[in-house]
């Protein structure tokens, strides 16, 4: 596997129908899988103290549990008031079973 994936957890961990967290070296991620695709952005909403891996999912979007705002997975991109600002999002694949990001800018 390239030095430039990060493993996070493995595939078997994701789930349709809600986010998962998923920790490594002290940053929070939440997982999503929507229509067999893998997504993964930071865990906290960028409006409050919300954990977005607490959010349910409609569609494309996590609704975050303080504020109920609301953003798009795949983007990243707020999509509901009071979230005003993006929440980071990154690449993402499976490789050899295990859920990967890359975590360079």
């Amino acid at each position: 596997m390239p030095e430039a994936w990060l493993r996070l957890c493995p595939q078997a961990a994701l789930a349709a129908d809600r986010p998962i967290p998923v920790r490594h070296e002290g940053v929070a991620y939440a997982a999503f899988l929507l229509d067999g695709v893998p997504h993964v952005t930071h865990d906290i909403c960028t409006h409050g103290p919300g954990l977005l891996s607490d959010g349910d999912i409609e569609g494309e979007e996590v609704i975050c549990p303080f504020h109920q705002g609301r953003f798009h997975i795949p983007s990243g991109r707020p999509t509901g008031a009071p979230c005003t600002e993006p929440v980071r999002v990154f690449p993402a694949r499976v490789i050899d079973g295990m859920l990967c990001i890359r975590t360079e800018p």
